[in-house]
């Protein structure tokens, strides 16, 4: 069998455990000689042009090339290996390639054009139509107008931007799997047990006798806030604000340089001022103005809380015999005392209460209730033995396949992301997604329980917020499906979910302790909720300070020192100096791996915006699972995926768009 031979799987699922790193090469050049040969088909038709002729026949033309390219590379994320990471290389090029040839297909654009021209006299439905024009904006954004040497450099550009940003992300990666912290029983001072057994787990698989300190989110944000040893913690923190920036090989501030300097040649091959120009033209924000005035908005609160929050830290550190400034690893060490303090809320008392399948559970009872969906857990073959599936119904009707990948290993690329093998569609022939969740909590010892922070279960159900975009999805074509949105609309429905965590009857029937069973105390939970906006300040102005250096970075010319723009830029903003920006130019994988979130990092917050104002609805309506609310939900945006206009999207189901009141006021900064 090949790769490319049809999956006789249940629902068509990846043959997970058939097949071997050696057959992506083949199948992908095969898949890639296909698509190019159905594109070109396309193309040459002779006959006039019609939608099913062109658009749907481009569509089904790399129906394999979609298959085996999402497989690998969800796997290249997931689950790396040394033959995957050289392949990603050799094929990250390939893809570039393809996707400028097709771009600049001149006869190809003349029949979307054409079409574009007679759409009015073509009796198109209104996804018809959208789904013509966002074809055709994306063959003129890519270059499909140009000529002669700008056609050529505008394809060399893409091809070196591909490869740049797979050296990006396996850089990144190769630091964070290198560098750990063994640590003795005299550096264990202050760490709660389930922080000791992560660290033990780590060490197990870096081969170590002893507990390790690894760059993995899920175990040095605990270590930060727990060990009471500071020269420990400044060795942990400055080696992960180091990723990236270490020198040699994978060091990644040449490449952020090439990136914004070729990206900003390729806006302007296009005739834009600048790359942002290019970039926010598709999006809800449209212009960097309204980006910029949308986060300094929300920075002056964020910093003022900040600041004063600062203060009451280093009065603890003073009260601790330490004289001297509040230092960036001593943060969230010092947070987590005063959080116990004030809230008398302890992470280690509060971890127990959050079992990961319990968790699961949660996201999974709270989609039932909203949406009517049933999950049936699978016993299929998946590409890790960490990784699960379940099938997913709605009054026993298959929906989706949804799959969960949980726990950080040294394979997997940092942070939290969903994806699908497959899309949601219905034309040019059913489908039904097949979606991916991937996490990087701590696993546990053999034999115990995986605990979450209450930061890991939001995470848990951001990103099943997103795969429930791709599984009610209910449109026409694979294009628009799903999450196929603006940049700035696709966090609505992630952050959206995050709120259904925080109902207090979630928790108290899936918030249940590991050992004893019982459900979290009343008290408990009314500690943990009154904690919500806890040093919101801290996380405010990591994230906006981020988001203001994305958009300084796109913004004018690019520059040629990345990482003095980015001084030049927090030191514009007086950036609080015991904070540093959430992620540094040499591991902002959302902006550097590629160009997905580039100029869009605010995207996050323009969603917040309306997740605030969206979920405020709920409680108008006097409950969390409204039905009249959760159907306007599901009708109005999770089903739509992108086969409407994001504003017209959220109008249906508000009535009004929203201004940044609500936000503030859940940060606690209102």
């Amino acid at each position: 069998m090949t790769l490319l031979d049809p999956w006789n799987t249940p629902f068509d699922m990846p043959p997970f455990g058939t097949f071997t790193d050696d057959d992506f090469a083949p199948a992908l050049d095969a898949a890639l000689a296909q698509a190019r040969a159905g594109i070109n088909t396309v193309a040459a038709d002779t006959r006039p042009a019609t939608f099913e002729n062109v658009i749907e026949a481009m569509e089904h033309a790399e129906d394999d090339l979609g298959r085996v390219a999402s497989l690998f590379f969800i796997l290249a994320g997931a689950d790396s290996t040394p033959k995957r990471e050289e392949l990603q290389r050799e094929f990250s090029a390939k893809f570039a390639t393809y996707g400028a040839e097709v771009s600049s297909n001149q006869a190809l654009f003349a029949r979307i054009d054409d079409l574009w021209k007679r759409r009015d006299s073509l009796g198109l439905s209104a996804e018809q139509m959208r789904v013509l024009m966002l074809s055709r904006r994306g063959f003129v954004r890519s270059g499909a107008q140009l000529k002669g040497p700008d056609a050529d450099r505008m394809k060399a550009v893409k091809e070196r931007l591909a490869a740049l940003g797979t050296q990006f992300t396996q850089n990144l990666l190769a630091d964070e799997r290198s560098w750990f912290m063994p640590l003795g029983e005299d550096d264990l001072d202050g760490l709660p047990e389930f922080v000791i057994a992560t660290a033990r787990a780590a060490g197990l698989e870096k081969g170590q006798d002893g507990p390790v300190v690894t760059l993995s989110r899920s175990l040095i944000v605990p270590f930060l806030q727990f060990s009471t040893r500071r020269d420990l913690r400044k060795t942990a923190f400055e080696a992960w604000v180091a990723r990236g920036a270490n020198g040699g090989e994978t060091d990644n501030r040449a490449i952020a340089a090439e990136t914004l300097s070729l990206r900003q040649e390729r806006a302007n091959l296009l005739g834009y001022e600048s790359f942002a120009d290019f970039k926010l033209e598709t999006e809800m924000a449209k212009t960097p103005n309204r980006v910029r005035n949308l986060l300094m908005q929300v920075w002056a609160p964020a910093r003022t809380a900040a600041i004063a929050d600062a203060q009451v830290l280093e009065d603890l550190m003073v009260q601790d015999g330490i004289n001297g400034p509040l230092e960036p690893w001593d943060w969230r060490f010092y947070a987590e005392r005063r959080r116990k303090a004030e809230h008398d809320l302890d992470e280690a008392e509060l971890k127990p209460y959050l079992q990961l399948d319990n968790m699961i559970d949660a996201a999974f009872d709270c989609a039932s209730r909203l949406f009517g969906l049933s999950f049936k857990a699978l016993d299929v073959a998946m590409y890790h033995p960490d990784a699960r599936a379940w099938e997913v119904t709605r009054d026993g009707k298959h929906v989706a396949v949804f799959m969960g990948d949980y726990f950080a290993r040294g394979s997997k690329r940092s942070g939290a992301w969903c994806t699908a093998f497959r899309s949601q569609a219905r034309k040019p022939k059913l489908q039904t997604p097949l979606v991916l969740n991937v996490c990087n909590f701590a696993k546990p010892a053999e034999g115990q329980p995986a605990l979450l922070s209450f930061d890991d279960a939001r995470t848990l159900f951001h990103e099943f917020g997103h795969a429930l975009h791709q599984m009610l999805s209910d449109v026409d074509y694979a294009s628009v499906s799903g999450t196929s949105v603006a940049r700035d609309f696709v966090e609505l429905p992630s952050q959206l979910y995050e709120h259904w965590l925080e109902v207090p009857e979630v928790l108290s029937k899936f918030a249940v302790h590991a050992e004893t069973g019982k459900p979290m105390p009343q008290d408990l939970l009314k500690r943990m909720l009154g904690a919500a906006t806890f040093d919101m300040g801290f996380q405010t102005v990591e994230y906006v300070a981020s988001a203001l250096v994305d958009l300084a970075f796109h913004e004018g010319t690019a520059p040629a020192d990345p990482m003095a723009k980015q001084a030049q830029v927090l030191d514009a903003i007086d950036m609080p100096p015991a904070i540093r920006m959430r992620h540094a130019t040499p591991q902002f994988a959302h902006v550097f791996a590629g160009d997905g979130y580039s100029s869009g990092y605010y995207s996050y917050m323009w969603s917040e915006v309306m997740d605030a104002d969206a979920f405020d609805s709920f409680k108008e309506a006097g409950s969390a699972f409204d039905a009249d609310r959760a159907a306007a939900l599901h009708d109005h945006i999770l089903s739509k995926g992108g086969s409407e206009d994001a504003e017209d999207l959220y109008l249906k189901f508000r009535g009004r768009m929203p201004d940044a009141t609500a936000l503030l006021q859940n940060r606690g900064l209102g």
